[in-house]
């Protein structure tokens, strides 16, 4: 069985890859990761907000006490002298590259353009193969317009390519006006990849302490399902990888974003859930069903029913929405 797929340019062994998660911070788990089939790593990302605190701790390090007396303003040079890089994050990923073989993916996680860009190049200096811009940016201001908003992302793609020559791929949000056209200037603006999609982690509201919380919630299949329309949709027409991210779980789920158009599955939730051992498990279902249906590779299986592909191009459109309402199972009263 032919499992070998292609993603921002590399060849993959498989369809399933790790996406950026808590899993990927040890190196004896991306072992693990590898020998249970994954055919790369998305490695958990660096966030712009830890970059711009590093900053401003080493900036305030620097200029604590150096008003006590008159020598002490030339103990340091200025603090903007300094090459202070995410060390830690670079040191992981020339130590995940030399433990395993396949790919290594970095992730830069922010919302604007200047905060990180020139990280990039170190990353790639310390031999990612990839880069992923997890972009996570939600405007609050009423009298943005949705033009800046679009083009804050194309800002933050062109200003990393220039950085870099790594391929870089984009996770992007789901919530544009027009979908189809954020992601055609994306692929125009020199995205290898787009990553559908990210999940916007959404505020709860503790009732005992009356304060606002983060929650988590993992996903599950049915988030799924937004991600492979679009993929469905965007198949063929974008020359952007694409890779499909939330809500896969089991191999039913890695079949159906395969035949949507999807060159590459990524897995989390699954994993945090029920361990990396599970990449295994869904290999081995994906391998066994392919058989009994007789396909020899996922290139058979790729795009077999996109919106381009499908005999009814209009069931990822409206046509189907009054057919899904009416055809809903009523409990009998």
């Amino acid at each position: 069985m032919n499992l070998t797929t292609n993603y921002l340019g590399l060849k993959l062994r498989t369809p399933l890859v790790p996406s950026a998660s808590p899993l990927s911070e040890n190196i004896d788990d991306i072992k693990k990761m590898e020998d249970a089939g994954a055919s790369a790593v998305v490695l958990y990302s660096l966030f712009e907000e830890q970059l711009r605190q590093d900053r401003a701790e080493l900036h305030q390090s620097m200029e604590q006490g150096t008003e006590s007396y008159a020598e002490a303003l030339t103990y340091f040079p200025e603090p903007e002298s300094f090459n202070l890089g995410p060390e830690e994050y670079l040191k992981h990923i020339a130590e995940a590259k030399k433990a395993v073989r396949i790919p290594i993916i970095a992730s830069l996680n922010g919302s604007s353009a200047g905060g990180w860009t020139s990280y990039a190049k170190q990353i790639q200096q310390a031999g990612a193969d990839a880069l992923e811009l997890n972009i996570y940016y939600i405007p609050t201001d009423v009298n943005l317009p949705a033009g800046d908003v679009e083009q804050s992302y194309l800002d933050i793609l062109k200003a990393v390519k220039k950085e870099v020559t790594i391929p870089v791929a984009v996770k992007m949000s789901p919530f544009f006006t027009n979908f189809a056209c954020m992601a055609g200037k994306l692929d125009a603006a020199g995205a290898n990849g787009l990553v559908l999609f990210n999940r916007f982690y959404q505020p709860d509201i503790d009732l005992e302490t009356l304060e606002v919380k983060p929650n988590i919630l993992l996903s599950t299949p049915m988030a799924m399902r937004v991600p492979l329309r679009w993929i469905a949709i965007l198949h063929g027409r974008l020359r952007a990888s694409l890779a499909a991210t939330s809500g896969i779980h089991r191999a039913s789920d890695v079949l159906k974003m395969l035949m949507a158009g999807a060159d590459v599955t990524m897995l989390c939730s699954v994993l945090l859930r029920h361990g990396i051992p599970q990449i295994g498990v869904i290999q081995r279902e994906l391998v066994t069903w392919m058989e009994e249906h007789e396909y020899e590779s996922v290139t058979q299986l790729k795009g077999s029913l996109s919106q381009k592909n499908c005999p009814a191009p209009s069931a990822f459109e409206r046509a189907q929405y009054m057919r899904a309402i009416s055809s809903y199972p009523l409990a009998k009263v």
